[in-house]
């Protein structure tokens, strides 16, 4: 990779961007127009990873030369994928079912050289345990946050957070959408530290 390739990272969400700018590198935003929806019995793992690569690869294609950065999250409860709740009603019904329970997320990571066609992947896991939550609570958590394209119904960045009594996981980031601990150590596969940007 060239020093004067750029970083691209392939997506919208302006939680994700935020979360890019705490590694002090230049990047631009490109969204990844995928199909989301889960394969046939796919388990979440395999899921989340395999949208962070298509996603990579998508943006790729329209960026030549560019290392391209992907991810998608991927929550899974009872056995089953949480969806985004899209509305107010099923945000409500995702929180009642979570409360006091235990959630799983799966950020899925991929950083793709796309002159090369070379990519690296990831994958971090984080587990939410729920506090016992009344009604009143998740309304008034509702009006808050509007939570309402976020898989599990909050937003852990703002006061999301007071939902739970505990995050177990390896990268506080991850829950967010972008695991910057295992980023960080792919972009230096292909010559990028954050750390000491002028060795590239």
């Amino acid at each position: 990779m060239t020093e004067t390739s750029s970083i691209v990272l392939a997506s919208s969400s302006p939680y994700r961007r935020e979360l890019l700018k705490k590694l002090a590198v230049d990047f631009n935003c490109c969204p990844a127009n995928v199909d989301e929806t889960p394969r046939p019995n796919e388990p979440p793992t395999d899921l989340a990873l395999r949208l962070s690569v298509e996603k990579a690869l998508a943006v790729g294609s329209i960026h030549p030369a560019h290392l391209v950065i992907g991810s998608d999250q991927v929550a899974a409860f009872d056995g089953e994928i949480l969806g985004k709740p899209g509305n107010r009603e099923r945000a409500v019904a995702q929180l009642q079912r979570q409360s006091g329970r235990v959630v799983s997320f799966y950020t899925g990571l991929c950083v793709l050289d796309s002159a090369s066609g070379q990519y690296f992947t990831d994958l971090v896991e984080c587990e939410v345990h729920f506090k016992s939550l009344s009604l009143q609570q998740i309304e008034y958590y509702l009006d808050i946050d509007r939570p309402y394209d976020c898989a599990g119904s909050f937003k852990s960045e703002s006061l999301g957070i007071a939902l739970f009594d505990k995050i177990c996981g390896e990268d506080p980031n991850a829950l967010v959408g972008l695991p910057l601990i295992k980023l960080a150590g792919l972009l230096k596969k292909f010559g990028v530290d954050v750390l000491n940007p002028a060795a590239g």
